[in-house]
Formats: C-alpha cells, sequence, structure tokens
C-alpha cells in the first residue's frame, strides 16, 4: 500500500464530514439566514431617512430609533383602526344574516320554484356532520395557532433587531468589511453598498406609487357605491396588496367586498369585478412601467426576477427579487464594455427595401437599375445624355 494512500482516504472522510455538517448547519439556519437578509433589505430601506437626520446632528442610533418609532406607531394605528371596523362589521352581518339568508331564499323559490324554508335550513346546517368536524377541528387547532402566532412575533422582533443593527451601525459595518479589502476593492464595496440603497429606496417609491394609485380607484369605487369606510378601505387595499406579494391583492380585495355584502350583496359582486379587471391593469400596464423606471430594469426581468425569488424564497423572495436584481444589474453594468452602434436599418426595428437602404438585396437591385438605364440610353433614336448628367440623374 503507498504511503499516501490512507492520508488521501482520511482527508476524503474528514472533506465528506465537513461537507455534510455544512449541509446539516445550513439547512438549520436557513430560516435565521433569511431573517438577515429580510432584515438587510430593511435596514437598506431606511438607511436615506437615518443619514439625512445623521446629517443633521442626530446619532444614528436614535435616528434610527425614531423611524422605527414611526413606523411602529402608523402599523398600530392602522391595524386598530381597520381591526375595530372590521369587528362592527362582522357583528353587522352576523345580526343581519337572517335577512339576507331570507332574500336569497325568496330569490330561489321564485327563478325556481322550490319551497325552501329558513328554518329547514338552519337545522340541517346545525345538524350536518361538516360544522362538527370543523368545529373540533378549529378547538384542536387553537394550540396550533397560538404557536404560530408566537413564532411569527419572534421572526418580526428578531427582523427588527437585525435591522436595527444594520441601520444604526452602518458606518462600522462597512469599516470592517473594508478594513480586511485592498483599496480597489474597497472602493467597489462602498459602491456597490450605495447602489443597493438607492434601488431599494426606488423599489419602495414604485410600490407607494401604485398603493396610492390603487387606493385612490377603490377610494372612488367605493364612495360611487356608497360603502361605509371608504377612506379607511382603500388605504388597506393599496398597502396591503403592494407590499404583501403573491397573496396581498387577495387580501386586499377580500375586505372590501365584506363590507360591501353588508351594504347590498350586489355591491360585493361590483367590488370583486373591479378588483379583477384593475390587478390585470396593474399587472400588464402600471407596474412595468413604474418597476422599470424607478428601479431602471426592463419589465420582463422584473416580471422573471419576481418569479425566481418566489421559487426560491417563496413570499420573501417575490419581495426583494427586484431590488436585488436591479442592484446586481447596476454593479455589473460597470464592469460590461460597450460600443457604438452601427447604423443600420435593422438596429431601428425596420428593413430596408429601396436602392442602397441597406436591406437584403439592396445591391442587386441597384445593379439592375444601373443596367436599365445603360440599355434605354444606347437604344436608337434616345437622347444621349447630357454631359455632367450621372447614370442615376
Amino acid at each position: 500500500m503507498p504511503r499516501w494512500l490512507p492520508r488521501a482516504m482520511l482527508l476524503a472522510l474528514a472533506l465528506i464530514a465537513l461537507f455534510q455538517l455544512g449541509s446539516w448547519a445550513f439547512h438549520e439556519l436557513t430560516g435565521l439566514l433569511i431573517n438577515i437578509l429580510i432584515a438587510f433589505f430593511l435596514a437598506l430601506a431606511i438607511e436615506p431617512a437615518v443619514s439625512w437626520m445623521a446629517a443633521r446632528g442626530v446619532r444614528r442610533g436614535l435616528g434610527t430609533f425614531l423611524v422605527f418609532l414611526g413606523v411602529l406607531i402608523a402599523t398600530a394605528g392602522f391595524v386598530t383602526l381597520l381591526g375595530s371596523m372590521l369587528a362592527g362589521q362582522i357583528i353587522k352581518i352576523v345580526e343581519d344574516f337572517p335577512q339576507y339568508l331570507d332574500s336569497v331564499i325568496n330569490w330561489v323559490n321564485t327563478h325556481f320554484h322550490t319551497e325552501l324554508r329558513r328554518v329547514d335550513i338552519q337545522e340541517g346546517l346545525l345538524r350536518s356532520d361538516w360544522l362538527r368536524n370543523y368545529v373540533q377541528n378549529s378547538a384542536t387547532g387553537v394550540l396550533d395557532v397560538s404557536t404560530q402566532v408566537l413564532g411569527g412575533l419572534f421572526q418580526l422582533l428578531t427582523i427588527m433587531l437585525f435591522s436595527f443593527y444594520f441601520a444604526a451601525d452602518g458606518p462600522r459595518l462597512r469599516r470592517a468589511i473594508c478594513s480586511v479589502l485592498p483599496p480597489a476593492r474597497q472602493a467597489e464595496v462602498l459602491r456597490a453598498w450605495e447602489i443597493a440603497v438607492n434601488k431599494t429606496g426606488g423599489y419602495l417609491y414604485s410600490r407607494g406609487l401604485m398603493a396610492l394609485v390603487s387606493g385612490m380607484a377603490h377610494y372612488v369605487l367605493l364612495e360611487i357605491l356608497e360603502v361605509p369606510y371608504a377612506p379607511a378601505l382603500a388605504v388597506w387595499v393599496g398597502l396591503v396588496s403592494q407590499f404583501i406579494p403573491t397573496i396581498g391583492t387577495y387580501l386586499a380585495g377580500a375586505l372590501p367586498m365584506l363590507i360591501a355584502f353588508t351594504v347590498d350583496p350586489w355591491y360585493a359582486l361590483w367590488v370583486l369585478i373591479f378588483v379583477v379587471i384593475y390587478q390585470q391593469f396593474e399587472n400588464y400596464v402600471l407596474q412595468p412601467k413604474l418597476t422599470s423606471r424607478t428601479v431602471d430594469i426592463h419589465p420582463a426581468v422584473a416580471f422573471g426576477s419576481v418569479v425566481m425569488g418566489t421559487a426560491l424564497l417563496g413570499a420573501v423572495g417575490a419581495l426583494i427579487a427586484i431590488p436585488a436584481v436591479a442592484t446586481l444589474q447596476a454593479f455589473l453594468g460597470a464592469y460590461v464594455k460597450r460600443y457604438d452602434v452601427t447604423d443600420d436599418p435593422r438596429v431601428h426595428g425596420h428593413r430596408g427595401t429601396g436602392p442602397g437602404d441597406g436591406g437584403p438585396g439592396s445591391g442587386e437591385r441597384r445593379t439592375l437599375v444601373v443596367r436599365a438605364r445603360h440599355l434605354w440610353a444606347r437604344r436608337p433614336g434616345s437622347a444621349r445624355p447630357r454631359s455632367g448628367d450621372t447614370e442615376d440623374s
């Protein structure tokens, strides 16, 4: 046996063990890494406000605390307002449910010639196995729901803590990273950091604009239908539909439909139709244009990045995909050498058709025209070209 073989076998086993250990650790820490990634982009989003206050003499820690406090106060007030409104509307729906049920039963009996009664429907619903199973599953699932709520609160606290340190100690963090890099690399890292701040801010700016447009459009509809709490519902639709990816649109539209149902069941249908139509307008017209201008990426790239981010990290990936791709594109753009484009009709989106316009076969057509003119000039009885005339005159 060669002397190097045992050492090679031990080295291979050690590498395999390290790989397995690293895979296990990465799998166990995936949740924490995702939280840190969210916190980093959140810190980038509030970096301009913190830097603005720091430039005016406010300590970065205090400035970061004030930004977080303002966001928390606004969020708590908004949630409290919507919670009280939703609770009142749910109580009203429960009180008026018999009237809604009577109207539906009368409509069915009139159009389908049936003899349904509300008492029979209520007794059948109370004695159904579906309701019994639902109550049992709800009772057993209370503990699971409580565990998920506590886990969500702990995750939110973790994200806020990391984002606070990233924003408050941003200069110290950048100095720590640059201290282990040569000067040339330090400039690149600082430039990438600045690009990330600008692109993340641009993304939030575009989302804010779309939330404003969405809220105004839904406010007009709700005012026309005379739905109560129209301003609060409009703010709800604008914020939830833009800042909660994937399912935000459905969550945003459900609450106005519920409130409109308390006024008139047909109003809920009108709200649903408007939400669907506006969502198509936003997806194919509004969002690509605003995103491409504020984040400076192609609409197709923006859509593809959202799909890719959703496939990799779910809702979190959909939320941070566009600013991440925009940052990467802007940073790599400085290292891609570009050349002047030749003046060709095909570059401008059309193909040449006339002689000398650069299109396919233009040179051959020009030669045929010249030969035809020569034959016409040499025809008996034809006038000879005057001096100074060219063949193409």
